[in-house]
């Protein structure tokens, strides 16, 4: 940022207690209207998307109608529905807070929040139609042509929006409401806080800089008068929009005071969080009764998540008991016929929150270990049966878990459980272990279709292994889920390292 001045030099007073200076950013070529801020954008998008989808609606009606029956038909009813879902898809978006310019500009996160939010829109709605008894109103053909032609206006204007946005923010168009700031002396330089400003709407005009020690004199006003009146002035002449405060928040006499003495100007003033409490603020804050607290470490998954988590589990393991049933009867005649013992062999297992369970399993070997000291199935291992070879190999040994996923004891996605043996000696040895028990374990996971299951004879591979489900817990979304769950069809039947 260009820094100018109206004196020859930075002006300083009593001892250089006090420096102004005043800033001039760059102008951002084919940007120089004032109008131009991120609630103008943000607002824009909002009227763009409904705009796109009630034209959307309405042309795929008369266009596929003209095309097939050669008359409009119901007008009234498609204009109707396409301001309905118009109406419903701005507020859906808004909730993701999908018009903010930082979303706007996260194209990857953009596209999933509008293929959710569009399908799940329309899948509602034609489901209340049917309920009410509307759907015959209703071209199977407009209605087809109507989601895909809206979905396709939807993500071309979110690309070109991202990249419009992205090129603004970067050469400071947003940078509009006119703004001062009073600060410690060396923060503003040292700080990434005036650039991101700067970025996202704020142009800073003044900075009144004043030394730390001057700062902790009790007559701290008194001696910088002069050009603090000068300042107030300069941002009644100037129309300053903000006054910006940047110091320790260790100096709540000082804050207290400035803002005191700002009341004379009708405008809002922002407190810029210093380095300490910068770090705890980006993390979210929780009304706790009277007191807010920020949440360093928050559950990984909130209800809705879980929620969302929990009705694919009992979708996926109802449709997939129903699919694998054949397998597993025969599954479980092969093992009778070709050993003894029991069909399903239980172990404990540690599952969310460290809680034990028994997970199901088909019995692959001729013991049935659950103690203390449990050895890993090696390659060649002379306890697992000749069946049970094969149903390693091909995980059907796993789908005995469909059960402890419908119990709410697993996950269909999700990290791995070990052996409680495994567990506790693997928490005193890698050290974010535990945070694997902040989700359900699961049939399948990140780290499995990654390649690492089966033994890990050195605690290296643990560690990848830990370090894949730690990235699963911190990534998760319903669509990584579906993605992990496809690669486990695709690649995770047979897997060479299985024994």
């Amino acid at each position: 940022m260009t820094v100018l001045s109206d004196r020859p030099a930075p002006v300083a007073d009593s001892g250089a207690r006090i420096h102004i200076r005043e800033q001039a950013a760059p102008a951002a070529k084919g940007f120089t209207k004032r109008w131009l801020r991120p609630v103008v954008v943000e607002r824009a998008m909002a009227i763009l998307d409904a705009v796109l989808i009630v034209l959307g609606g309405i042309g795929c009606a008369f266009g596929y109608h003209l095309a097939t029956a050669g008359a409009v038909g119901n007008a009234d009813v498609y204009i109707a529905a396409s301001l309905l879902i118009a109406v419903n898809f701005v507020l859906l978006t808004t909730v993701q807070h999908g018009y903010r310019l930082k979303a706007i500009t996260n194209l990857s996160r953009t596209i999933r929040v509008t293929l959710t939010t569009w399908t799940g829109l329309f899948g509602a709605l034609l489901a209340i139609a049917f309920a009410m008894k509307v759907s015959d109103e209703f071209s199977r053909g407009t209605t087809i042509s109507f989601y895909l032609v809206g979905l396709a206006l939807l993500l071309a204007s979110k690309a070109a929006a991202a990249r419009w946005t992205a090129n603004a923010l970067r050469t400071g168009a947003f940078a509009n409401s006119r703004a001062v700031m009073i600060a410690e002396l060396g923060l503003p330089a040292s700080s990434n806080a005036i650039p991101d400003l700067a970025q996202h709407g704020y142009r800073m005009m003044r900075i009144l800089e004043i030394r730390p020690n001057d700062l902790a004199s009790p007559l701290l006003l008194s001696s910088i008068a002069p050009r603090f009146e000068e300042l107030i002035d300069y941002a009644r002449e100037k129309q300053i929009e903000h006054v910006f405060l940047m110091m320790s928040w260790s100096r709540q006499h000082v804050i207290d005071s400035l803002l005191d003495a700002l009341k004379i100007l009708p405008i809002p003033v922002h407190l810029v969080p210093d380095a300490h409490t910068a770090r705890f603020l980006r993390y979210p804050l929780v009304n706790t009764g009277n007191t807010w607290t920020a949440e360093l470490r928050r559950a990984p998954l909130s209800w809705k998540e879980r929620a969302l988590k929990r009705v694919l589990d009992l979708a996926g393991a109802s449709l997939a008991l129903l699919l694998f049933a054949p397998v597993m009867v025969v599954t479980a005649i092969l093992i009778k016929a070709t050993s003894r013992g029991p069909v399903f062999f239980r172990q404990t297992r540690n599952g969310f929150s460290g809680r034990a369970f028994k997970i199901f399993k088909f019995r692959t070997m001729s013991v049935l270990e659950d103690g203390p000291t449990i050895a890993q199935a090696q390659k060649d291992d002379p306890r697992v049966t000749t069946i049970g070879r094969w149903l390693r190999k091909t995980s059907i040994d796993e789908l005995p878990q469909l059960f402890n996923v419908l119990k709410g004891e697993m996950s269909l996605v999700g990290p791995r459980p070990h052996a409680a043996a495994h567990n506790s000696e693997y928490e005193q040895i890698i050290g974010n272990y535990a945070f694997r028990h902040h989700v359900k374990p699961g049939i399948t996971g990140w780290a499995q279709v990654c390649g690492y299951r089966g033994e890990t004879r050195a605690i290296e591979l643990m560690e990848k292994r830990v370090e894949h489900d730690l990235w699963y817990i911190n990534n998760w979304s319903l669509w990584l889920d579906m993605r992990i769950l496809a690669l486990t069809a695709v690649r995770g039947f047979v897997t060479p390292n299985s024994y």
